[in-house]
């Protein structure tokens, strides 16, 4: 699945009408939640139910009938993905909270599926054709939509974010690009004084968005305050904070996609930890670090282009790689402050480069793991010491922080 994104350009009475329909989207996955929280047990609601239940909905409310049919279908079915990953997480005992659906209340999006919208001959604009009004919009972007079937686009969504309106177009094709085989093999070992550190002795810096832009989203931030509550002033302030917010976002995903492209494209076999970030970021000294590092987008970015290029990309448990020698696998106890590892076979490099040696000796021995990991197939392993020894550091990676 290919997703393309353009800019929207239209008028004010059309940007109200997307808002409208987004506020329609959420009124109906609130209703359908409502729905299935006030069935009683032995109902046993399912995907189907919801989708019938909005049926009714149209019936019963107009500003929900003038939406598309499709658009509310799309809708329950938000509803439902909510209630199945609250099934799914108490199926299999996911420790903590169980993350039972809730309401929501700020939702930015109002999908189609294929009918409800228009595709211009130029396929430069796009008409949605129910009766919120929204009419024809201008696409504004570089993407080549034109060279791919209409019959393969598969949902169209229009977002809303800090800086505009956009359009979505899923396109259902199969995205293989494959390059020639290097024989090359690397390991990574991420951390927070560099983005990562690999088998070789490369160590890519760490880009720190959020901590440079973070003086001027604070500034921002403060004269949110200062305006009047409801105020047409405050809302423009609002706005510019979250643009700031949106930079750095984008900034951290364009880095993670380059880094992790010219990675997957110059190696053929990518080994990496499998880090349980969402457990990491629980730490509350080291959370912003970690999320600014943003650890997790790099990994997807790496299994997404690792499937592209047709290349190996391996997730290892992250169990000892530092403390371990990677020649004598003697296992050498270190101190958080103890940077550089020193063995008693002679061997003398950075810590971080030990462990991605370490990691890339364990992917090619497939140590707990039968089958490659290069199209996102998910891995069960515990959070080791390493990581909280790596994660802890960041008063010696970073002393600027």
């Amino acid at each position: 699945m290919l997703v393309l994104e353009y800019k929207v350009k239209a008028k004010q009475a059309q940007y109200q009408a997307i808002d409208e329909a987004i506020r329609t989207v959420q009124f109906i996955r609130n209703k359908c939640l409502r729905y299935w929280m006030d069935a009683p047990r032995e109902a046993n609601i399912l995907r189907f139910d919801l989708n019938k239940y909005s049926t009714e909905l149209r019936n019963e409310f107009i500003f929900v009938k003038d939406l598309n049919s499709m658009a509310c279908q799309a809708s329950a079915e938000r509803a439902w993905l909510a209630i199945s990953r609250f099934y799914d997480n108490c199926k299999y005992h996911k420790p903590g909270k169980k993350g039972y659906p809730r309401f929501q209340k700020d939702n930015r999006s109002v999908e189609y599926k294929t009918t409800g919208w228009k595709l211009h001959q130029t396929k430069r604009r796009i008409t949605i054709t129910d009766q919120k009004g929204i009419g024809e919009l201008k696409l504004l972007g570089k993407w080549d939509i034109h060279i791919y079937p209409v019959k393969s686009i598969k949902r169209v969504r229009l977002v809303r974010r800090a800086d505009g309106y956009y359009c979505q177009f899923c396109v259902d094709i199969e995205c293989v690009d494959a390059q020639p085989k290097t024989g090359l093999e690397i390991g990574l070992d991420v951390g927070l004084e560099f983005f990562y550190t690999d088998s070789n002795g490369y160590q890519e810096p760490n880009p720190r968005f959020l901590r440079i832009a973070e003086s001027d989203i604070k500034q921002a931030q403060r004269r949110i305050y200062k305006k009047q509550k409801g105020s047409i002033r405050r809302r423009q302030a609002r706005a510019r904070y979250s643009r700031k917010h949106l930079r750095v976002s984008r900034q951290r995903n364009e880095h993670a996609k380059r880094v992790a492209r010219n990675v997957c494209k110059s190696n053929d076999l990518v080994a990496y930890e499998d880090l349980r970030v969402s457990n990491m970021l629980k730490n509350h000294c080291l959370a912003k670090s970690i999320a600014d590092a943003s650890w997790y987008q790099f990994r997807q970015w790496i299994e997404y282009f690792a499937a592209k290029f047709e290349k190996l990309a391996v997730a290892v448990p992250p169990h000892y790689t530092s403390q371990q020698c990677n020649q004598c696998k003697r296992v050498v106890n270190k101190s958080l402050s103890t940077r550089t590892h020193v063995c008693q076979c002679g061997c003398q490099l950075h810590r971080d480069t030990n462990a991605a040696i370490n990691i890339l000796q364990k992917a090619k021995s497939r140590v707990g793991h039968t089958r490659s990991n290069a199209k996102g197939v998910a891995t069960s392993t515990l959070l080791g010491a390493t990581l909280v020894e790596q994660v802890a550091t960041v008063n010696l990676e970073s002393p600027s922080l």
